[in-house]
């Protein structure tokens, strides 16, 4: 079965995976990724150089990672249908756009139910100031990352918060130092042909 032979909505990489279960892992995708993924070293080079400069040119990249630029350009573009590059993006400035403060946020959940889920995921998703949610195991249900310019703001985003929905508990911690941030992913652990 060919890539293109699956139907648009369940291709990683699309709109459309996204609206089918926004928030939870799913496991399906992963084993649809990896049975269509067929990587080799020149791929993860590709994709180191991509991590660093997704502006570059695939010659620029090409010549990197020691390909012509059409080889190169049909492994970036076979990437991108296999959902490997999911897409590409601009990274901004936090503090350059007010938002220079970061907010971890742990609520508990008082329920486990898909009804109060589909609730907190809508808040959530309403919220531009909540760039990361995870569902996490242990004493807590959800850890939120929260990118605002001071307490003041992050108060109001708290208020919409708890005035949505009811929680068990709501805890925050101010980021006082960023040591590393970074959004490449290690290759080293990318299964290779």
């Amino acid at each position: 079965m060919a890539i293109n032979d699956i139907p648009q909505g369940r291709q990683p990489g699309f709109e459309d995976v996204d609206k089918i279960n926004p928030m939870r892992n799913n496991v399906a995708q992963y084993l649809f990724i990896e049975k269509f993924n067929s990587m080799d070293k020149l791929d993860r080079k590709i994709l180191d150089v991509l991590q660093k400069d997704a502006s570059l040119t695939a010659a620029e990249i090409a010549e990197r990672v020691g390909l012509s630029k059409a080889p190169c350009w049909r492994r970036i573009q076979r990437l991108r249908d296999t959902g490997v590059i999911r897409r590409t993006v601009a990274l901004l400035d936090a503090r350059a756009l007010n938002v220079g403060t970061t907010v971890f946020v742990t609520i508990k959940a008082p329920s486990h139910s898909a009804a109060w889920y589909e609730r907190f995921a809508k808040v959530v998703r309403d919220l531009p100031e909540v760039t990361e949610l995870h569902r996490m195991s242990g004493d807590v249900d959800y850890l939120l990352r929260v990118v605002v310019p001071d307490i003041e703001a992050y108060d109001v985003v708290y208020k919409r918060l708890i005035g949505a929905l009811e929680m068990l508990d709501v805890s925050a911690s101010f980021s006082l130092e960023t040591i590393k941030s970074t959004t490449a992913l290690p290759l080293s652990y990318a299964r290779l042909d």
